[in-house]
């Protein structure tokens, strides 16, 4: 009876700290990225009023009535995807709390005592310490390093998601959101989270690692609110709106530089131009040298969703176990038909049929 009430009580305790994630600046949907988001909305919004029929259909549709209707539009709420978000995004942070405790960390640890040539993670502590002492360009230039390569490794895994067929099973859950708001960032299967989770954490340790190696010392990244600053600033800039119904991309060639939301909808479209484009997380330039990079003009192509049947992931525990079932019928052997009347039409042998008498 104790074991249950505590498992009881850990479980309510997961689901406090869900609610709270607008409470924590390291969640996405921190109030003040989504509050800065909303900001980068309302210029988009004056920005298609302005440009009256110089837009597409979409655009003016949701942009016809006040701001609060074009943040939260009928077409986007009135769709069960968007409400699936919500119970699913309670649903996963807390089952896929248990099922992920500690994966992060193990990878990170590893990962550290590989490229640091056998150093303990405990120890990191002591190089961080002194790694204060660098001086802020070092320590800029460091987080940048960091970040690049850690995206980099972040593309690739996203890539590898797409083009295996096993993997695509369950990364598919996150492509599956047929309309997208800032919670739709939360679809998610647990295997997906297990294997991003183990790559980036063993690469984020081996960076550390060997930059202790080389410098004696782990240099401490500027930071912001418990982030480092480049971080912080990506999550600030508009991050809220990678999944949301608010087409925004920069200027020019700076989409190239700087992820804006248009090329995380590129991303999510199922058109055909769309599909397998546009990997990249923080660091764009990836998909431009391994062209996966495409960004239109404008939305008018933009699709969200998959090509299969949308109806096979229609609720929580649908959207845990139907990918496992993808998975098994990638291996299992096709059947043969029992009979005649199981073949296809064009296989079956057709009796000539007598003329009347």
């Amino acid at each position: 009876m104790q074991l249950l009430q505590e498992i009881i009580a850990t479980i309510l305790d997961r689901m406090v700290e869900v609610l709270l994630f607008p409470f924590d600046p390291e969640n996405r949907i921190y109030v003040l990225y989504i509050v800065s988001s909303v900001a980068f909305a309302w210029f988009v919004y004056r920005a298609i009023k302005s440009r009256g029929a110089d837009n597409t259909a979409q655009d003016l549709q949701d942009a016809s009535g006040s701001f609060l209707q074009f943040l939260f539009p009928r077409r986007v709420w009135q769709n069960p995807s968007a409400w699936l978000d919500l119970r699913y995004m309670m649903f996963h942070k807390v089952v896929s709390y248990f099922l992920l405790f500690g994966v992060g960390t193990w990878a990170l640890a590893a990962g550290f005592r590989f490229g640091s040539g056998g150093v303990p993670f405990a120890d990191l502590i002591h190089y961080a310490n002194a790694g204060a002492a660098a001086g802020l360009l070092t320590s800029a230039l460091y987080m940048f390093a960091v970040l690049l390569v850690v995206d980099f490794i972040g593309w690739a895994v996203h890539y590898i998601q797409h083009k295996v067929p096993l993997l695509w099973q369950f990364h598919k859950v996150h492509h599956s959101a047929e309309v997208m708001h800032p919670i739709s960032n939360f679809r998610e299967h647990p295997i997906d989270n297990f294997g991003y989770g183990l790559i980036i954490g063993l690469g984020y340790g081996f960076v550390h690692g060997v930059a202790l190696r080389f410098l004696g010392y782990v240099p401490n990244m500027p930071s912001l609110l418990g982030l480092p600053v480049l971080m912080f600033l990506f999550n600030f800039t508009a991050y809220n709106l990678r999944h949301s119904h608010v087409w925004l991309r920069w200027p020019g060639v700076w989409s190239m530089v700087f992820p804006s939301p248009a090329h995380h909808h590129v991303h999510h479209s199922c058109h055909p131009d769309h599909i397998d484009k546009n990997f990249a997380f923080m660091f764009p330039v990836w998909d431009v040298i391994f062209r996966t990079y495409h960004m239109p003009e404008d939305n008018r192509d933009v699709v969200f969703g998959i090509d299969e049947d949308a109806k096979d992931l229609s609720s929580c525990l649908r959207l845990y176990w139907v990918p496992f079932r993808d998975a098994y019928r990638l291996f299992r052997r096709p059947t043969r038909p029992k009979t005649e009347a199981d073949l296809p039409e064009f296989h079956q042998v057709k009796k000539p049929e007598l003329p009347a008498e």
